[in-house]
C-alpha cells in the first residue's frame, strides 16, 4: 500500500478548516466603519445644521463607532495558536511535512501558554499526525495518548471519542495493524456515537472505519464508510480532503480488482486537487495512476503517468520523489 498517500494528518484536514483538529476556536471579531454617503443632505448651507456642530459630529462619530466593547477576555495566544495549527495542517496536506512540524510545534506552545484544553489536545493530535508521518510512531502515540489525557480531565466524552480515533488510526497504520483491524473497527463505531458536533471528526472517523473495513477485505464495506466521509468534505468544500477520499476509494477498488473503477476514482481525485492546486496531491495520483495502469497492463499509460507525476515532484522541488517514481519505469 507504499503506492497510496499517507493519511492527512487530521482531522483535516487542514481544511482548510481547522480539524482535530478542530474544536472551539479562537473569537474572532470585526467592527465595521458608519460610512456617510453624499446622498445624506446636511444642508450645512441651508442652515439647518450649524457649521460648527456639524465638525464635532464628523469628528465624534467615527471615533466612538470604532470603539470595541469591552469584554474582559483576551483572545490573543488562542487565535495565534489556531493560526499556526491551520497553517500547520496545510502544509502537512500538502506533503510539506518538516515545515508542518515546525509550524505546530509552535501551535502546541501557544495552546500550553493560553492553557485551553482543546486548543492542547487538537495542536497535539495534529503535531502526533505529522510525526507519525515522519516514523517517529513512540513520539505520536505519546502525544496522542497525552490528547486523550486531557479530554478525560476535561470530562468532555466527544473529545475524548476524537482522540480515540487517532489512536485507533495509528495501530491500523502501523506494522502489524491488519491483526488489528477488528478491535479498531469497532472503536471506531463506537467512537462515532459520541462524535455529534464536530463535522470533520465524524469525516475523519468515517474514514479510519473504512479503512478498518479494507484490511478485513470487506472492500465494498470500505467505499461506503469512506463515502459518508466524502459527502461532509464536498458539501464543507474541503476539497483537498474530497481528493483523499477518491484516491482512497482508488486503493480499494484496485485491491478487489476494479481497475476501471480505480481509474475512475484517481480522474475524480485529480479534478478535486487541480481545483486547490495541491501539487503533492497531483503528482501522487498520477503516481497511483500508473500504479494502477501497469497493474491492468496497460504499459503505455502507466509509463505516460509516471512521466507525469514526475513532473509535477520535480516543480515543487522534490526531487527524491520524482526519481522514486521514475524508478517504476526502470523496475517494471
Amino acid at each position: 500500500m507504499s503506492v497510496f498517500k499517507n493519511l492527512y494528518h487530521g482531522v483535516h484536514r487542514v481544511n482548510q478548516k481547522i480539524r482535530i483538529n478542530h474544536g472551539g476556536h479562537g473569537v474572532t471579531r470585526s467592527f465595521h466603519m458608519k460610512i456617510f454617503s453624499s446622498s445624506v443632505k446636511l444642508r450645512v448651507l441651508r442652515g439647518y445644521i450649524p457649521p460648527l456642530l456639524l465638525l464635532l459630529a464628523l469628528l465624534l462619530i467615527p471615533a466612538c463607532s470604532s470603539q470595541p466593547k469591552k469584554t474582559g477576555d483576551m483572545y490573543d495566544l488562542r487565535t495565534h495558536a489556531e493560526l499556526q495549527l491551520d497553517l500547520g495542517n496545510k502544509q502537512a496536506d500538502r506533503g510539506n511535512l518538516e515545515t508542518a512540524l515546525i509550524l505546530l510545534d509552535d501551535a502546541v506552545r501557544l495552546a500550553i501558554a493560553a492553557d485551553s484544553s482543546g486548543l492542547r489536545i487538537r495542536t497535539r493530535l495534529s503535531h502526533s499526525n505529522v510525526l507519525f508521518s515522519l516514523d517517529r510512531g513512540e513520539e505520536a502515540a505519546a502525544g496522542w495518548n497525552e490528547a486523550l489525557a486531557e479530554a478525560e480531565r476535561a470530562g468532555n466524552a466527544e473529545w475524548a471519542a476524537m482522540c480515540r480515533v487517532y489512536i485507533e488510526r495509528g495501530k491500523l497504520l502501523s506494522p502489524d495493524g491488519k491483526n488489528d483491524a477488528e478491535s479498531v473497527r469497532d472503536e471506531v463505531r463506537r467512537a462515532l456515537g459520541l462524535i455529534k458536533s464536530d463535522r470533520f471528526s465524524v469525516a475523519f472517523a468515517w474514514t479510519v472505519l473504512g479503512l478498518a473495513e479494507k484490511e478485513l477485505g470487506h472492500y465494498a464495506d470500505a467505499e461506503a464508510a469512506v463515502r459518508r466521509g466524502l459527502e461532509i468534505h464536498e458539501k464543507d468544500l474541503l476539497f483537498e480532503l474530497a481528493a483523499y477520499d477518491w484516491y482512497t476509494i482508488a486503493s480499494f477498488r484496485s485491491l478487489s480488482g476494479d481497475y476501471q473503477g480505480a481509474l475512475q476514482a484517481l480522474e475524480k481525485a485529480i479534478v478535486f486537487d487541480r481545483r486547490t492546486e495541491n501539487s503533492w496531491g497531483l503528482a501522487s495520483d498520477w503516481r497511483a495512476l500508473g500504479d494502477v495502469h501497469h497493474k491492468a497492463g496497460n504499459p503505455d499509460a502507466a509509463r505516460a503517468a509516471y512521466l507525469r507525476a514526475a513532473e509535477i515532484f520535480r516543480a515543487m522541488g522534490n526531487e527524491a520523489a520524482a526519481e522514486q517514481t521514475l524508478s517504476r519505469l526502470e523496475n517494471r
